[in-house]
């Protein structure tokens, strides 16, 4: 018998509010760990902050290879749901986290041993390949603890249960602070470790709260057996987690490729522009928060809704979604240019950097508007199983817009930071406008991925407020 928690929590109608509030607590606290990571370590060198900056890029790179499965596991437990069948949402999991665990270990045997080989790819000179090296190196061995925490908080999300998230991350958050005091500050006579020392402080945090995690979803959901899995022929499942997730992925990581090659332009202007845009972008991922926390929220709602047949509420709850999500980005790029001075000199005195720093923060006002469109109708497109056309128009505007102007603007008429920015506006609002334009064709109504077990589209099985 499941316990009165569990059912009672999937009974309870989903508002966008619900489910967002803990997932923007998440994400902030997510992005507050890297920000402590490069303010702590732009107190002991600039080139530390460079060089891990670019470490990081590579693990977000790596990171969404786990996300072709994460990004299929939240859309098949959300539709599953939605459609009444939670057996076949446990099996999704099951399939999902013994995919994803394959993938992580062999993601950490290629970063233990090729991580300078890697940095050197992106451009860096000998001393920052060093840096870099003695933080990929350590983070990437233990990536396989990072794709499990991704697979089960994508299926708890779906479930509702986005508190749960958010509170391991709070302690994450702690733990990561903590022993990064302690070994880039090296209090009471300890070693400072630089570079290194963070790496093990962030490892040893996800590794903590990884196994908190998963008791957390004993406690919640509970697991399948695998022989049950296997007995139910789970090639449906796989199939279908490709058909959401490669595309899904595909579109992700095409655009941290795309922001890989333009780092590689930056490196050519020098490591003081790499380290600006370091330090801009920190600030600029705050701006973009609540956009990315109402595409996520959005994700699990279509989802639901879709899995349900209710597509008239889906289509009418996108389009308000956007207008709140374009509403409170263009409020944020506001203030975050008017603050872009105070804010630019936590991490530096380099008053260089400050001031190219604030051009880049006044150029975001024009950006996060069309960033907005693609983060939130995107995960509307993908939840209802219209995964396809965002990856097609997304590579054809990464590659064919924004690398392009970035060069020529930033490299080839020596507009630096600046002209590399026009490059994100021009992707951002291109994309974002196509992406609308799909939604409202309302050609992803016959998308979805399972069928409706309830009786019929009348008789409400996933109860939304907007």
């Amino acid at each position: 018998m499941e316990s009165t928690e569990k059912i009672q929590q999937r009974e309870k109608p989903l508002s966008l509010l619900h489910i967002t509030w803990p997932i923007f607590i998440e994400i902030l606290l997510f992005m507050l760990m890297g920000s402590v990571d490069t303010l702590m370590l732009s107190r002991y060198s600039d080139q530390a902050v460079a060089a891990v900056g670019v470490a990081s890029q590579v693990m977000g790179l790596v990171t969404l290879l786990f996300g072709f499965v994460t990004a299929g596991t939240s859309i098949l437990v959300a539709q599953y749901l939605g459609a009444k069948d939670e057996r076949k949402a446990k099996e999704v999991f099951t399939v999902s986290i013994l995919a994803n665990f394959g993938i992580g270990i062999m993601i950490s045997v290629l970063l233990y041993f090729f991580s300078p080989y890697i940095l050197k790819l992106m451009g860096l000179d000998a001393d920052l390949i060093v840096r870099g090296n003695s933080f990929l190196k350590i983070v990437g061995v233990f990536m396989f603890i990072q794709a499990i925490m991704m697979t089960i908080s994508a299926t708890l999300r779906s479930y509702g249960f986005t508190k749960d998230m958010m509170k391991v991350t709070i302690l994450m958050n702690i733990l990561n602070a903590i022993g990064n005091y302690f070994v880039i500050f090296g209090p009471f006579g300890l070693p400072v470790l630089g570079e290194s020392g963070v790496a093990w402080s962030t490892s040893t945090a996800r590794i903590i709260c990884t196994v908190i995690i998963i008791f957390i979803f004993m406690k919640r959901i509970g697991f399948i057996s695998f022989k049950k899995v296997i007995q139910s022929k789970p090639i449906e499942h796989i199939r279908n987690l490709f058909k959401i997730g490669i595309p899904a992925a595909g579109e992700n990581i095409s655009y941290n490729a795309s922001q890989i090659i333009i780092t590689i332009f930056i490196t050519m202007i020098g490591t003081e522009a790499l380290t600006t845009k370091v330090y801009a972008q920190n600030i600029m991922m705050y701006i973009f928060l609540f956009s990315v926390a109402i595409g996520q929220g959005e994700q699990i709602i279509i989802g639901r809704l879709v899995g349900a047949r209710e597509l008239r509420t889906a289509y009418d709850h996108c389009i308000r979604s956007l207008k709140l999500g374009i509403l409170i980005s263009t409020s944020m790029a506001i203030l975050g240019a008017l603050f872009a001075k105070p804010l630019l000199s936590i991490f530096t005195d380099n008053q260089h950097i400050i001031h190219t720093g604030s051009l880049l923060l006044m150029c975001t006002i024009i950006l996060e508007p069309g960033r907005a469109f693609n983060l939130i109708v995107i995960s509307s497109l993908r939840a209802a199983g219209d995964v396809k056309f965002p990856v097609m128009m997304g590579i054809l505007s990464m590659w064919g817009v924004s690398i392009p102007i970035a060069y020529i603007l930033g490299i080839h008429f020596e507009l630096g930071l600046v002209g590399v920015w026009i490059g994100f506006i021009a992707d951002e609002w291109i994309r974002g406008l196509l992406m609308l334009w799909r939604w409202r064709s309302r050609k992803w109504e016959n998308a979805s991925f399972v069928q409706n077990r309830s009786l019929n589209e009348e008789s409400g099985s996933a109860t939304i407020s907007s």
